[in-house]
């Protein structure tokens, strides 16, 4: 599944908060994770569009209008479908 790349980064940067008892650290690890995240969306908004899906179904995932999604994702994924095609090869 596309992400699954960002979704281990995610997992590993979130038990590196849970894992520390310093705050700097924990806060940098929580930067870390918000940024994994960002690019899991970005990654699987890419995936959904190589798989037909639509924007106003992206929309509605996230409980706005297919108009927002494309502003929020439509560089991005565009962004993520090139950089995946370039690591397949």
């Amino acid at each position: 599944m596309a992400g699954r790349r960002f979704s281990k980064r995610v997992r590993h940067a979130l038990d590196e908060v849970e894992a520390t008892t310093d705050p700097l650290v924990a806060l940098a690890a929580a930067r870390r994770a918000r940024e994994a995240a960002e690019a899991l969306e970005r990654a699987l908004v890419a995936e959904v569009r190589r798989r037909g899906g639509t924007w106003n179904q992206i929309g509605i995932a996230y409980g706005t209008t297919k108009q927002a999604a494309q502003q929020r994702f439509r560089t991005a994924a565009a962004a993520t479908a090139t950089a995946t095609t370039v690591d397949d090869a």
